[in-house]
């Protein structure tokens, strides 16, 4: 198996990684296309095209400069390790050791609007680039243009390599939309995280991205490599919901936030 997950606007440069292991992202001379596009924004229109503050667009406007195409241990860190939010939190990847790592990193892609797809420990550089922004370049006026087939085309190489050649969807929809559907030919599994809310259920967005990737601990720990085995996830308080599931459509469910 294959998951599919989003990255975190929140990073974390700060802490040193506790592995050297890194490899180089796959998709650099595409990234450094969309570096030069936004060196040519300035500030304001950065703030104005990302909604940012205007001190969050300097930074980023910063970040963008200093970007270069060779990463170095000086200004780049392992993706699993750099991206900070909700979800990896859950999956808590600083106290994976070396052999969950190497494990995550056979059966992991994180979605990224700047990279493409990134492996957990491809040496990422600081950025800010979501992919439902709308920056237009010369192959279309937004990131799903920009990146085509090219996402699904990767993704089904790797699964095709893999003994069961599926993907568990643990990205947000404005991530898993960059996946080319028509292009796409490996089954597609998602996972769904609800919590009762008065007389039903419903996905709470926060609760639902920890619940991610504490799925995603999950299957490291187990070694999980079909969807039955995904079934037996009882983190945080959530439990599989089989007559909520349908084919292609795991859904967990608890009765209140833990």
């Amino acid at each position: 198996m294959l998951f599919l997950l989003s990255p975190a606007k929140a990073l974390d440069f700060a802490t040193p990684a506790h592995v050297s292991t890194r490899s180089e992202p796959l998709f650099v001379e595409r990234a450094a296309e969309l570096i030069a596009v936004l060196r040519a924004q300035s500030p304001q229109q950065i703030a104005h095209l990302m909604g940012l503050s205007d001190p969050l667009a300097g930074r980023n406007v910063a970040r963008y400069q200093a970007w270069q195409p060779q990463s170095s241990a000086q200004n780049a860190k392992q993706a699993v390790l750099a991206f900070n939010g909700d979800v990896y939190g859950g999956l808590d990847a600083k106290t994976l050791n070396a052999a969950d790592l190497d494990w995550l990193q056979q059966h992991l892609c994180i979605l990224s609007g700047l990279y493409g797809v990134l492996r957990p420990l491809d040496a990422m550089q600081p950025y800010r680039l979501e992919m439902g922004t709308r920056l237009a370049s010369v192959k279309g006026e937004n990131l799903y243009q920009f990146w085509g087939a090219q996402i699904a085309n990767y993704l089904d190489q790797r699964a095709a390599a893999d003994i069961s050649p599926v993907l568990i969807n643990l990205a947000s929809q404005e991530y898993f939309k960059a996946v080319d559907q028509k292009a796409l030919k490996t089954r597609v599994v998602h996972c769904v995280f609800e919590e009762r809310k008065a007389k039903r259920y419903q996905v709470i967005g926060v609760h639902a991205k920890r619940a991610r990737g504490l799925m995603l601990r999950y299957a490291v720990q187990q070694r999980a490599h079909t969807p039955e085995q995904l079934k037996g996830f009882a983190a945080a308080g959530y439990s599989f919901a089989p007559a909520a599931s349908e084919l292609g459509r795991l859904v967990f469910r608890r009765e209140h936030s833990a």
